[in-house]
């Protein structure tokens, strides 16, 4: 590199790796792998504490649900990004299971709304109280302003991967 007297492209230059990564780009794509693989798992411990039978997949439905209330299948399958039959084939266990039922959308009598029951309900309120202690319990050290940065930059992430 030619020098030039400029420390903070000097800093930039030698942040980037030979095949012209930026090395933050690396270590974020680094921890997110080792994040989501520790997600995964723990989706699938969540998933079974709600009910034993339950698919891995269908846990953030269940989340989607108790957070937005009643969706039609189409907007949840959109949600997702899967596709109708596959949203079907959930959405008929979850039935089964006696976690969700399906009622008329009042928008549209053709169409249907899933929503949970009061039995999924409860079973999902009593695994997120859980989770949401051992958040506690495993952020206990940080400051309270560094978790909240923490979901606001995971929300921004999110949003962005959205599009």
């Amino acid at each position: 590199m030619h020098k030039n007297g400029n420390d903070a492209e000097a800093r930039v230059a030698e942040q980037v790796t030979p095949s012209g990564a930026d090395q933050e780009f690396l270590a974020l794509e680094r921890e997110l792998t080792v994040l989501l693989r520790r997600a995964r798992a723990n989706q699938g411990e969540m998933a079974r504490e709600v009910h034993p039978d339950l698919e891995s997949s269908a846990y953030g439905l269940l989340i989607r649900l108790d957070e937005h209330g009643g969706r039609r299948a189409t907007e949840l399958a959109g949600y997702f990004g899967v596709g109708k039959a596959t949203m079907s084939r959930q959405l008929r266990a979850l039935e089964e299971l006696g976690l969700i039922t399906r009622e008329p959308d009042p928008a549209d009598g053709r169409a249907w709304l899933v929503t949970l029951t009061e039995e999924g309900s409860r079973r999902v309120g009593t695994v997120r109280e859980a989770r949401r202690a051992r958040y506690v319990s495993q952020l206990a050290h940080w400051d309270r302003r560094e978790v909240a940065e923490l979901a606001r930059l995971l929300h921004q992430l999110n949003g962005v991967m959205e599009k």
